[in-house]
């Protein structure tokens, strides 16, 4: 049952977030990073959010209803916030341990991986009531919607597999082994496959759903545990982000082939894609958000600065072109961190 909030909008921050430094060093066979500072994040608000500070997790945007659905993992629950309102409207309570949270606009559908309960719960966008909960073994985490053959795919942390649901049902179907610890997962509607980063085998995973079956695996040299996953499908690229030695590989599709390497923040989580801007970017663990230019010419890093602390989750409006970044302590409360950014 839904628990609606009546938070107001604090007032708008008008101070710039402080750069942080890095280090510059280049490698062979990988991508010149240039200095700090060609683009520039400014915090428009802190946003008041919902319950204590523990951890939040990921975040996912349905663009039709401006619903932004955000993982509260330490509270087992997905707190809903209007991006055009800049407001709560409330909470969907009961997803233990949630980490992943995807919205599927065309299905009217949130679903959420309720890891510590072994579960996927299945939330109507417009009720904000639970629908159905799927079981589903092992630490399910990221997930992914494959429109043509109406099924929800879903990384699993602990047993080394792939689960899939049935959209339409809410039935499990045979989980697809991966042979490995699965971080995130990323559908492309170019190949109509489904991609999983495969951390303990630093391998990308690609799966055809429609014979449900792993058809080629990618090694990813120069990135240790690969866990965070964007597919750029208008530029053909793919983002995986190694939580294992603070690297993004950028990935050419469909040959997956490493093109480029760049340094981020340590252990990198979450990424995100602004479509429209052809800008990427990639939260991590210790605050730091790195930003990608992606575009005809290929790769650029043009910002690296701080944007609060454990900022480790990142999403966009595509309609502002804001970002949302939930901070789990901002003076003893939790808060949702408004960020512009400024791209020469």
């Amino acid at each position: 049952m839904m628990r609606l909030i009546a938070i107001p909008l604090v007032a708008m921050l008008a101070a710039s977030v402080a750069c942080s430094s890095v280090s510059q060093t280049q490698a062979a066979q990988s991508s010149t990073t240039p200095a700090a500072g060609q683009a520039h994040l400014t915090t428009v608000g802190d946003i008041p959010l919902p319950g204590d500070t523990s951890r939040w997790d990921y975040q996912s945007l349905d663009p039709q209803s401006h619903r932004l659905f955000i993982a509260h993992l330490g509270a087992g629950e997905v707190v809903v916030f209007d991006t055009q309102q800049h407001s709560v409207l409330g909470t969907v309570p009961g997803v233990a341990g949630v980490h992943g949270v995807l919205a599927v606009p065309e299905l009217r559908r949130v679903y959420a991986s309720a890891t510590d309960a072994q579960q996927i719960t299945v939330i109507d966008t417009d009720s904000l009531n639970v629908v159905a909960t799927v079981p589903a073994t092992g630490y399910p985490d990221g997930l992914a919607y494959a429109p043509e053959v109406g099924r929800v795919y879903v990384s699993d942390e602990k047993d080394g597999n792939e689960a899939v649901i049935d959209a339409q049902s809410n039935a499990a179907q045979a989980p697809i082994a991966l042979g490995g610890e699965a971080g995130n997962s990323q559908y492309d509607p170019i190949s109509q496959h489904v991609f999983v980063a495969v951390q303990t085998r630093n391998q990308v995973a690609e799966i055809d759903p429609t014979s449900t079956q792993v058809v080629q695996r990618f090694d990813t040299p120069g990135c240790d545990q690969p866990h965070g996953l964007l597919v750029d499908s208008e530029q053909t690229r793919a983002f995986a982000a190694c939580q294992g030695n603070n690297k993004l590989i950028v990935m050419d599709m469909p040959s997956m082939t490493v093109s480029s390497t760049f340094d981020v923040g340590r252990s990198p989580d979450v990424l995100a894609l602004d479509a429209a801007r052809r800008l990427v970017y990639v939260a991590a663990e210790n605050g730091p958000l790195a930003v990608f230019r992606s575009d005809g010419t290929g790769v650029q890093r043009v910002a690296f600065e701080s944007v609060g602390p454990n900022a480790h989750s990142v999403a966009v409006d595509p309609d502002s072109h804001h970002i949302f970044l939930p901070i789990a302590n901002q003076n003893g409360h939790p808060v949702l961190r408004e960020v512009a950014v400024d791209v020469p």
